[in-house]
């Protein structure tokens, strides 16, 4: 009787074992949803943050002599020196020419006609255009619709 036992109890675990081995696909699929998860993350945290710093660092690398700047605690000013070595510049302020010497890291932004973004002249651009409607046919002028 004890070896029927041990046969019985052999059969049980060995069907116990097969039903706790997880399935191979949805092991897979829980895996390709965590990379899916991690690379939407990238997209739309680190990648974004990353070009956002780029371009700070572009700006401030490109601090010129006569730049009127905005430093990150509000001081406004024209730029007077650069000296590229310790990655300072002075700063002019005020009507009593205070002058005032910072790192460039503290700029907030250039302020230079000339240095500001596109952004301003596409604006400029799209309102000289002509106003179309749907499927970019021209809209009727008003004095068109009243005749």
């Amino acid at each position: 009787m004890d070896g029927l036992m041990l046969l019985d109890n052999a059969a049980k675990t060995a069907g116990a074992a097969q039903a706790q081995q997880p399935n191979t696909w949805s092991t897979v699929l829980m895996f390709g949803f965590w990379a899916l998860i991690i690379g939407a993350m990238y997209f739309i945290l680190i990648r974004p943050q990353r070009k956002k710093q780029k371009e700070e660092e572009a700006m401030r690398s490109s601090i010129e002599i006569g730049d009127d700047v905005t430093t990150i605690g509000g001081i406004v000013g024209r730029v007077i020196a650069v000296r590229d070595d310790d990655e300072t510049f002075v700063l002019e302020t005020g009507s009593d020419k205070t002058r005032i010497r910072f790192k460039k890291w503290a700029v907030s932004s250039i302020d230079t006609p000339d240095k500001q973004p596109k952004t301003e002249e596409k604006k400029e651009n799209n309102e000289n255009k002509e106003k179309k409607g749907l499927f970019g046919k021209k809209k009727k002028e008003e004095s068109d619709s009243e005749e």
